[in-house]
Parts: structure tokens; C-alpha cells; sequence
């Protein structure tokens, strides 16, 4: 710790990272180095697929791509800093690239919540109103949708980091994460920062339980037409294609909600950490396998290029 205290400078942070309380680090960093590449190669392959199959132009689809498209600078954003770190032998991070870290992770993640609310009102639209889902869903109404996800992401991430960047910061430059997000830098703050953890908490209730709040009314809706048809035909249809997204909702949704609204006597730094592991680097790669192996079409697709 001393050698990285002294390569520092007066405003680089140091990342103590998730290797420095493991046994095995070689283990783990290789496991999420492969889980890394997983997906970049699964995200990457869904967006090519989305993009060459015609019959995947579809506002679905679309959307699909747009989360794809997210989970993969998401997880870039981590992991090569975490790579560099780990074979470098060398956890500092400068103030400026601790600051484009914060201001990416938290537009990623913030439109990431927006996005999932977006494409579970488009399954409801499809569902409940199927003869005027090419209207209520045109090309024009998803593309604003996907706009008003990104501009609503990063406005909020503006403000947040240019807030949290110019609070003033006490001696110790030790970050117990592995990248700079805001409730760790707040503990190395030398002032009261009460009121605007309060803000903080707003936000996340912005970003977190209205557009959960929103997804649990759509699918209610779902679940209520799709009983009071009476078909078992139809019924496996919604839920085959609702199902996927549901999953990848309980996932993202449930760390998060794990890691912000419980409060902090119930976990730990290193809990944070596994919890942050899990959103930031599985929940990418796992992204487009749930949504590839339980769906036809791109399943059809993926067959169809290979075919070639």
C-alpha cells in the first residue's frame, strides 16, 4: 500500500480494488477477464444480429440493441481499468479519469433503469393494444423514448459529478471500491455531505422506484389482459415474451435496490463490492444470453448468419 501511496499524486485517488482482501486474486481476476470478453462477444453479436436481420427491425428490437449497445461500453468502462490495475501492480486512478469513470457509470446505469422501464411498456403496448402498437410504438415515438432515456441519464450524471468532483476531499486518497462511484467517494469527503446524500437518495428514487414502479403496472396490465383472454396459446406466447425481460429486470433492478435503499448497518464495503461485481460485469454478459437462448428470433437469426 505504501509503494501506491507514493506513486500518487496530490489528487490521485487510490483504488483498493476487489483483489486487496482475496486469497486467490489470479482466480478472480481471470474470471472476470473471461466474463469480460463473454460480454463484449455476446453484445456485440446481438447488436450484428439486430442490425443484418430484417425481421428483427422491430421496436423491440430496437430497444434490445439500444441495451446491448449500453452493456457494453458499461462493463468497458470497469474492467480494462481493473486489468490495467491488477498486471500494473499500480491502483491510482487520476482526478480527472476518477471523474469520467463517475460521470460514465452513472449515465450508463441511470439510462440503463430508464431503458428497461421503456421496453416494458412497449411489451404492454404490444399486448394490450396489438392493433395500435404501430402506432403508439412508430419509429418517431421509440426513437424519442430511447432519446429521453439518454438525455434523462446524462443531465442527472452531469450534475452529480460535477457536484461530487468539487467537494472538498480530506488526506486519505483510499477508495474501498474498484471504481469511483459516489457513495464511496462521499466517505472521503471533509465535510457534512447529509444534505446532498439526501439528494443522492432522491435520484435513485427517480431512477429506481418509478420506473420499477412503472414495470410492475405494465406487466400487472399484461398479466390481467392475458388472463381475461382465456387462451393457453396466448398465454405462453406473453410470458415467453415477457419472461426474458422480467428476468434481466429482477436482476439489475434487485442489486441495486440491494446496494441503495438498504440501509448501510446491513452491509458491508466488501458486500458493496460483490453486489457492484455483479450489475457492472455479470449482469452484461448474462444480459444477451437470457434474451438469445429464450427467444426464436434471434435464435433463428443467430442460425441464419452461421448458415452463411
Amino acid at each position: 500500500m505504501e509503494r501506491w501511496i507514493n506513486q500518487t499524486t496530490g489528487t490521485d485517488f487510490i483504488l483498493l480494488g476487489l483483489f486487496h482482501h482475496i486469497q486467490l486474486p489470479t482466480l478472480v481476476f481471470a474470471l472476470i477477464f473471461l466474463v469480460f470478453i463473454m460480454a463484449l462477444v455476446g453484445n456485440v453479436v446481438m447488436m450484428i444480429l439486430i442490425w443484418l436481420d430484417c425481421r428483427l427491425h422491430t421496436p423491440m428490437y430496437f430497444l434490445l440493441s439500444q441495451l446491448s449497445f449500453m452493456d457494453l461500453i458499461y462493463s468497458s468502462t470497469f474492467v480494462p481499468k481493473i486489468a490495467i490495475d491488477f498486471l500494473s501492480g499500480r491502483n491510482t486512478i487520476s482526478f480527472i479519469d476518477c471523474g469520467i469513470q463517475l460521470f460514465l457509470f452513472t449515465t450508463l446505469v441511470g439510462a440503463e433503469y430508464l431503458l428497461l422501464a421503456v421496453m416494458a411498456y412497449d411489451r404492454y403496448v404490444a399486448i394490450c393494444h396489438p392493433l395500435r402498437y404501430a402506432i403508439l410504438m412508430r419509429p418517431a415515438i421509440c426513437g424519442s423514448l430511447v432519446v429521453g432515456t439518454w438525455l434523462g441519464a446524462l443531465l442527472n450524471a452531469l450534475i452529480h459529478t460535477v457536484y461530487t468532483l468539487n467537494l472538498p476531499y480530506c488526506a486519505s486518497r483510499e477508495i474501498h471500491h474498484f471504481f469511483c462511484e459516489i457513495p464511496a467517494l462521499l466517505k472521503l469527503v471533509c465535510a457534512d455531505t447529509s444534505l446532498y446524500e439526501h439528494g443522492v437518495f432522491f435520484s435513485s428514487i427517480v431512477f429506481l422506484l418509478i420506473p420499477i414502479s412503472a414495470i410492475m403496472v405494465s406487466y400487472g396490465q399484461i398479466l390481467s389482459t392475458v388472463l381475461g383472454i382465456g387462451s393457453n396459446l396466448g398465454m405462453k406466447k406473453a410470458l415467453a415474451t415477457c419472461s426474458s425481460h422480467m428476468i434481466v429486470v429482477t436482476l439489475f433492478y434487485g442489486t441495486a435496490i440491494m446496494k441503495y435503499f438498504l440501509p448501510k448497518a446491513y452491509h458491508t464495503a466488501e458486500q458493496d463490492e460483490v453486489i457492484s461485481v455483479f450489475y457492472t460485469i455479470l449482469t452484461p454478459m448474462l444480459n444477451p444470453l437470457i434474451y438469445s437462448l429464450r427467444n426464436k428470433d434471434v435464435t433463428g437469426a443467430l442460425k441464419k448468419v452461421l448458415g452463411r
